[in-house]
Order: structure tokens, then sequence, then C-alpha cells
């Protein structure tokens, strides 16, 4: 087999793998533009790449605050370092439905989202990628072990107050 159809074929699974891996990505220019938009986030936001393709996240999203999120990506592209958001600081970016509502009772998606450069052949960062995880169940756990800690607090206040 020829080396340029085995570079073929090892670029179409790796695209294969990239529309189908339980992680949202997105890749964006420095004006914001979606480049890249896998078959995740398809799947969670219900718009097809073709649909937001060279659209700008802010466009598509209203909700998320411009000014908020150029703060977040601008050393990702200027100091070629990662960026993180966590569900702890922000419950979501994107404002995806839960889709397990019968084993969980969370109305939306939780996300963890980490901003990566992505540095050219010129050494400069021109886009970013994006992934989006799903930490739903994480989540959901961590605040039913918060309840129920308070809760366990406030019976045993209640106890030590009859004594």
């Amino acid at each position: 087999m020829s080396e340029s159809l085995e570079e073929l074929q090892a670029f179409h699974w790796m695209m294969d793998m990239l529309q189908t891996v339980d992680v949202g990505i997105v890749v964006l220019d420095r004006e914001f533009r979606v480049k890249v938009w896998n078959g995740f986030m398809e799947s969670h936001s219900g718009m097809l790449p073709s649909d937001v393709r060279d659209k700008t996240l802010f466009t598509l999203f209203p909700d998320i605050t411009e000014s908020w999120f150029a703060q977040k990506a601008r050393p990702v592209f200027e100091l070629k370092t990662r960026a993180f958001m966590t569900w702890e600081q922000r419950p979501y970016l994107f404002k995806f439905p839960n889709y397990r509502p019968i084993t969980g009772n969370e109305q939306y998606m939780y996300q963890n989202i980490t901003l990566s450069p992505l540095v050219s052949a010129n050494g400069r960062v021109e886009n970013i990628s994006m992934m989006i995880y799903d930490v739903t169940d994480i989540a959901a756990g961590k605040k039913q072990l918060e309840a129920i800690q308070v809760a366990q607090s406030e019976a045993l206040e209640r106890q030590q107050d009859m004594f």
C-alpha cells in the first residue's frame, strides 16, 4: 500500500474519531467564528456543522457574554496556554438539556470546558480548540452529597439543642 494511501486512511479514521468521541469539540478563530463543530455538539445543540460554520459563537449562543469569553480566551491566543472553566465556576457554557432526565434531576448539562491553543506552522495561534465535557453525573453526585451533609449537620444541631 502506498504511503499517501495510508496517510489518507489514517486521516479518515482520525476524522471519524473526532466526530464520534463523547466530548464536544469546537474550533474557533480569533474572531470566535466556528471552524469545526463535531458530532457531540451537533447532537446536543441540534445545529449542523454547515449551520454554524463561520458564524460567531455569540451569534449562535447569545447567552455567552462576549467580553467574559474573550477574556478567558486571550491567554490561550497570546500566551499559548490552556484555560479552564469548571462547572463549579459556571454550571454550563452551552445551555444543553440534560439528556438523561430519567436518571438525573438536573435540567441542563453541567460542563467542564478546556480551551487549548492550536499553533500553526508559523508558530502563531490563529485558532483555539474548545473541548466540552459532560460532567452532569459528577455535579449531581456532589450536589446530593452536599445536601446530605447539610441535612446531617442540621439534624445534629437539633439533637444537641434537645440536651
